[in-house]
């Protein structure tokens, strides 16, 4: 029996063995998502994104637009709707902002429009050796005077003007953010080693709907001719999740399953589709590489061991080396996996190793014999794909999984319980106070 006053108020028990059947639908983009949202704020009158996720994230940014000013709905279809002709908010620095990174993107857009911001530094980090520093010299780069003091970043700019960037990291989140400033700077902005993310793409096509010219998007440099007002009335559907489709491949493979995956564009997989493949897996899709479709994804025995290095589009994404390292767990031979892009990727592995996985980490590599099965057994999701992956173990494991902090999987998993219950998983959530009302009527 586990011990229910360990830390968490819900919990996700999963007894594993069941092989995943059936199709599950791939929802909309987390990261683009919310990239979209703070892009909106630059249009002075209504936009719709169609077929956004339902997660905790984009609750959470929909109340800092909120704000802000901005009128946001959400509509059962999975629409939401902004309206930004209220937007005169400068400051975002209450409890929200620190929460996630995307919190940040609304800086290019105050600015943009109305010439100051104040917002707090994303998820409590420091400037320096995170991505964030790159977002802030991009601004200055545009003509911005920042300040940045106690956790908070304060900057001015009487006009935006279009300049030469250049990024001395392709990091997705700037340069998302450095194209929506540059959509309402005066004059022409070149972004340099820009990364080439799907969702970096997403935010130039929504912003090209807005009427703004945008060249280069997918590729190492992008141009952008600045406007001086965007069009309204947008309406404009989010790519799908390739975190969220990478992570149910895994969650099929796992479990021997045999699982169609809906609203996928494989391209935007390709070097995890490349892994899985060379594992043993086998994947079919039934449209071109480049447009939405459905993947099917099927294993009947043990993957093989391959080494994964996780990089910058188009590389093996930082995102989905852990769920595919439990799958990695009960592979046959050793594998390793580095990931340099993020720092503590690996707090997974200590949990995993309560499953009984042969997992051990060295600086910024994880070396993983592969163990015939995982076994059932208590774990924390310590943040957001660290608990996918925990999920995707506990799904293949012998006996029966509790996993805490599922708050976290909360972030970037839209009806994940509910999808894999769908496919045939035993799961559900529960939280603490029922399990103990369940154990004392069992104990009567």
């Amino acid at each position: 029996m586990w011990d229910w006053e360990q830390a968490g108020v819900e919990r996700i028990y999963i007894r594993g063995g069941n092989p995943l059947r059936g199709t599950v639908r791939v929802g909309g983009s987390k990261n683009a998502s919310l990239a979209l949202m703070a892009a909106c704020l630059l249009v002075d009158g209504r936009t719709t994104l169609r077929g956004v996720p339902e997660i905790r994230d984009l609750r959470a940014m929909a109340e800092i637009l909120r704000s802000l000013g901005a009128a946001v709905n959400f509509s059962p279809e999975r629409d939401l709707e902004i309206d930004a002709s209220g937007f005169r908010g400068t400051r975002s620095i209450g409890d929200l902002p620190g929460q996630f990174r995307a919190s940040f993107y609304v800086l290019g857009p105050m600015l943009a429009r109305l010439g100051t911001a104040c917002v707090a530094q994303p998820g409590g980090c420091q400037i320096g050796a995170r991505p964030v520093d790159f977002h802030i010299r991009g601004m200055q780069a545009l003509g911005a005077r920042v300040r940045v003091e106690g956790g908070i970043v304060d900057a001015v700019a009487e006009e935006l003007r279009g300049a030469r960037v250049y990024l001395d990291f392709p990091s997705a989140g700037a340069t998302s953010h450095l194209m929506m400033a540059a959509a309402l700077a005066k004059g022409t902005t070149l972004i340099e080693n820009a990364a080439t993310e799907p969702e970096v793409v997403d935010v130039a096509n929504l912003l090209r709907c807005l009427g703004v010219q945008v060249e280069g998007a997918g590729t190492s440099t992008i141009l952008i001719e600045g406007v001086s007002r965007l069009k309204t009335n947008c309406v404009y559907t989010v790519i799908p999740d390739r975190i969220e489709a990478g992570t149910y491949a895994c969650a099929a493979a796992i479990t021997r399953g045999d699982l169609v995956l809906e609203n996928v564009i494989p391209a935007h997989l390709a070097p995890v589709l490349v892994k899985l493949r060379d594992m043993g897996v086998r994947i079919t899709a039934d449209s071109p590489a480049d447009l939405p479709g459905s993947l099917r994804v099927s294993m009947d025995r043990r993957p093989r061991a391959v080494h994964i290095m996780a990089m910058p589009h188009p590389g093996f994404p930082t995102d989905l080396q852990q769920p595919l390292a439990a799958l990695l767990a009960v592979s046959e031979g050793t594998a390793m996996v580095t990931d340099r892009v993020f720092e503590n990727r690996f707090r997974y592995a200590g949990e995993l190793r309560k499953m009984g996985a042969d997992i051990a980490v060295e600086g910024c590599s994880a070396f993983i014999h592969g163990v015939d099965k995982l076994r059932g057994a208590p774990v924390t999701a310590t943040d957001l794909r660290a608990g996918a992956a925990l999920i995707v173990a506990a799904l293949g494991a012998e006996g029966e999984s509790s996993v805490s902090g599922v708050e976290h999987v909360d972030r970037g998993y839209d009806s994940l319980v509910k999808k894999l219950m769908q496919a045939g998983a035993d799961i559900s959530r529960i939280d603490v106070e029922t399990v103990r009302q369940l154990v004392a009527s069992a104990s009567l």
